[in-house]
């Protein structure tokens, strides 16, 4: 049995997954929590993980995965959507809940990488594509259209997006508190970054202490879409 604050725990991980593609960060969770530090979370995700509900993964930032949930939680599950993280070395015949392989992914779309965005400094806009790169449909679900975008930077790797990830991107142009987005600034640079509004003015905000938060007017910055899953090689 668990703890109210284990599910509460369980739960966030798993609504975070669905939302972003990647686990939340410590510091998010013990915020979230409202603990007075991580050593909290440590202690509780460890409970979760020796009672088979969540696996951390070697070598990996946010290494967390959730294996199961709770009867409680389950039917909230069962409604939703978690996208997923492809490893491009995973096995050929994986277990139950490892990553998949994008060559042997059944039911695949092919995606345009449209080029490379900036996780980091805004770089020129994205316009053309490059190539194109197989995506799971249980990835991308029913609605709208999507792309993907080779990430160039560390400004998100607290976030689980490293360097060199692709990122797949399900377009729209609108954005919630708290979604990683693309935003195009100025039509003329583009960057991944978590979007945020705050009056008059949208702050995007990096997942990486050493990049400040930049704060510009709305009329300034058009959302290109929203991260839905992350595709990594090794």
């Amino acid at each position: 049995m668990l703890t109210r604050k284990q599910i509460d725990l369980l739960n966030f991980i798993h609504q975070r997954v669905q939302r972003d593609g990647v686990p939340p960060s410590f510091d998010e969770m013990k915020e979230a929590l409202n603990l007075r530090s991580k050593s909290g979370i440590h202690r509780l995700i460890t409970a979760l993980e020796e009672r088979g509900f969540i696996r951390r993964l070697a070598h990996r930032a946010r290494a967390l995965e959730i294996v199961k949930l709770p009867e409680i939680l389950s039917g909230q599950a069962a409604s939703g959507f978690t996208p997923e993280v492809i490893e491009g070395d995973a096995p050929s015949a994986p277990h139950p809940g490892d990553a998949m392989p994008l060559e042997t992914a059944a039911m695949a779309r092919d995606l345009p990488v449209m080029g490379r965005i900036a996780a980091g400094v805004p770089i020129e806009a994205i316009s053309n594509a490059e190539r194109s790169i197989a995506v799971p449909d249980a990835m991308l679900g029913a609605q709208g259209d999507h792309y993907a975008l080779e990430v160039r930077g560390d400004s998100m790797i607290d976030a689980g997006i490293n360097d060199g990830d692709v990122v797949v991107i399900r377009e729209t142009a609108t954005a919630d508190n708290g979604d990683i987005v693309v935003a195009l600034l100025d039509d003329h640079e583009a960057t991944l970054k978590r979007f945020f509004r705050r009056g008059g003015a949208i702050a995007l905000e990096a997942a990486n202490p050493a990049y400040e938060t930049r704060l510009l007017p709305e009329d300034q910055v058009k959302i290109q879409g929203r991260l839905v899953g992350l595709i990594r090689t090794y």
